[in-house]
Formats: C-alpha cells, sequence, structure tokens
C-alpha cells in the first residue's frame, strides 16, 4: 500500500510540474507578444 502511495504521488509531482510548465511557457509567449507588437507597432 506504501509504494502504491508514493507512486501516486510521483505522478501527481509529474502533472504538477508539467502543468507548471505549460504555463510558465504560455506566459513567456505573451509576454513576448507584448514585446513584439510594442516594438512593431512604432
Amino acid at each position: 500500500m506504501h509504494d502504491a502511495q508514493q507512486q501516486d504521488l510521483a505522478v501527481r509531482r509529474q502533472r504538477a510540474r508539467r502543468t507548471a510548465l505549460w504555463v510558465g511557457a504560455v506566459a513567456i509567449a505573451v509576454y513576448v507578444g507584448f514585446i513584439l507588437t510594442g516594438v512593431l507597432g512604432r
């Protein structure tokens, strides 16, 4: 039973990490998009 809990925790951690990476990637994309619109808008 203890092993199953550890495995579940590992899967959760992996999913949380993947979600955090996606959120970070989207945030960077939005940031770069704002910079590009500011630069190209001149």
